[in-house]
């Protein structure tokens, strides 16, 4: 007489590649209700950047409206955002604030890129300011709160490592607005206004999603085999002579 093996079928693992499978179902699916929100973001960026240009007025403008800016530059005040790479170059973005017309408001505006030479104690030469006033069509941007910096930021000094507009608001006690604006018309003044697409990650969420879709169905694989195989040795331990 042969004693008949323990084949009860253990609730651990069983519970556990249940859980699993859930729980990666569902990331996958948070990832594709992110994709869905980035991919409507996307959507209200593009129709903005459409839109016809619009002056500014006493409403706060969202980002990547375009507007139309008249005004005088003021000069002296221009500042250069080091580390800025245009096709494999490093250079600087220029920053010019423009006082607006009939206003009390500054406008910081981003004039395009200009590349830095093999000497990066020499800046480049300065952009001329005409004189009179000037119509600046553009985008308006929000800097980024805690952007990644290459190196400690200048206490001082035209060349700065990123945008702080309360620091540049202090060091020049210009009224400057909370934002800046991404100059998109045309100017004789040699630099480059190259400004890529804004892209908000929908490929990023939805290959994490594919990612968990897989965990999900591996786990859903292996608790079905795990069932699989209990009820297999169980029917063969059934046939057993006890």
């Amino acid at each position: 007489m042969s004693l008949r093996r323990n084949t009860r079928l253990h609730p651990v693992p069983l519970l556990v590649g249940i859980a699993l499978a859930l729980l990666t179902l569902q990331l996958g699916n948070w990832q594709m209700r992110r994709a869905a929100e980035k991919a409507e973001l996307q959507a209200e960026y593009r129709a903005a950047a459409e839109r016809p240009a619009r002056p500014i007025d006493s409403t706060p403008p969202s980002e990547w409206l375009l507007v139309e800016l008249r005004g005088e530059w003021l000069p002296g005040r221009s500042i250069l955002i080091d580390n800025r790479v245009h096709q494999g170059r490093a250079g600087y973005h220029v920053f010019t604030p423009l006082q607006l017309k009939g206003q009390g408001t500054v406008v910081l505006v981003n004039r395009g890129w200009i590349g830095a030479g093999g000497d990066r104690s020499q800046l480049p030469p300065r952009i001329a300011n005409p004189p009179g006033e000037t119509v600046v069509t553009g985008r308006v941007r929000h800097p980024v709160e805690k952007p990644f910096m290459l190196a400690a930021d200048s206490p001082s000094g035209m060349v700065r490592q990123s945008l702080d507009l309360a620091r540049y608001r202090a060091d020049t006690r210009l009224a400057v607005a909370d934002f800046y604006v991404q100059q998109t018309s045309h100017a004789d003044d040699g630099l480059i206004r190259d400004w890529p697409e804004p892209d908000a990650g929908i490929d990023r969420h939805r290959g994490y999603a594919l990612q968990w879709y897989a965990l999900a169905v591996l786990a859903t694989g292996l608790t079905l085999w795990y069932l699989w195989n209990a009820f297999r040795r169980s029917r063969h331990d059934e046939r057993q002579p006890v």
